[in-house]
């Protein structure tokens, strides 16, 4: 599995691509939206993005409508995540995150969840 996982906080990127590493996957990593962008436009192998919502130059509600605006890479799975108030961003955004999940995160959790919607998309 090839994961992509942006967020303006080096931290968190380092911890999500420790945990999916640490299980053999890809992890390509991104600080905001516009360099994920330009990632999934020239790589074509990535299975799944897991983004911040709250980045800056591209935050991940606009990373959200370039992806479903997209053909090439509209159906990729997307995990959003955010210390705001998620019932907040589900109300502004037209579109929607596969899973929205709050910060701090349950990793084994994103893990489990970041699997399930490779399996599926995968059958």
């Amino acid at each position: 599995m090839k994961i992509l996982v942006v967020d303006d906080d080096a931290i968190n990127r380092l911890i999500l691509q420790k945990l999916f590493e640490r299980e053999r996957h890809i992890v390509v990593t991104a600080e905001n939206g516009l360099e994920a962008l330009a990632i999934l436009i020239e790589e074509d192998d990535i299975h799944v993005v897991i983004t911040d919502i709250m980045m800056p130059e591209m935050d991940g509600i606009a990373l959200l409508a370039e992806i479903k605006l997209n053909e090439k890479i509209s159906k990729l799975p997307i995990i959003g995540f955010t210390a705001g108030d998620i019932d907040y961003f589900r109300s502004i955004t037209p579109l929607s995150f596969d899973r929205l999940l709050p910060k701090p995160m349950n990793f084994h959790e994103l893990y489990a969840i970041t699997n399930q919607f490779v399996q599926e998309r995968a059958n």
